[in-house]
């Protein structure tokens, strides 16, 4: 991954983060972190990782991420300049949870 794409990423976990908490006035959102995001080499995709706060709103934050996905892509394209902003897909994080079960599972070792 080049410089570039690295850059991009770090900016849109930033922007998108601001979006959600400053201008989407969905519930539903609210309690969103943007973990990571992961811009293909040609800039036409960007997968976005995000957590919930109480993780049992997981299907719903995601359906209501993709609801407003064409707000948070046009609030995007407003605040970075880059020639064509890339099409944005939600997933849930579940890295930390993951992590969570390997920590637990080391804690039963010792």
């Amino acid at each position: 991954m080049n410089i570039k794409i690295q850059r991009l990423n770090n900016v849109f976990v930033k922007e998108i983060s601001q979006i959600i908490a400053n201008d989407i006035k969905n519930d539903d959102i609210k309690f969103v972190t943007i973990t990571a995001c992961v811009i293909s080499n040609d800039l036409s995709h960007a997968k976005v990782y995000f957590t919930v706060l109480d993780p049992t709103k997981q299907e719903i934050t995601t359906k209501a991420l993709n609801n407003a996905n064409s707000f948070i892509r046009t609030m995007l394209a407003n605040k970075v300049d880059i020639r064509h902003t890339p099409e944005l897909t939600f997933i849930y994080d579940t890295s930390i949870e993951k992590g969570q079960r390997i920590e637990t599972i080391i804690d039963k070792l010792n």
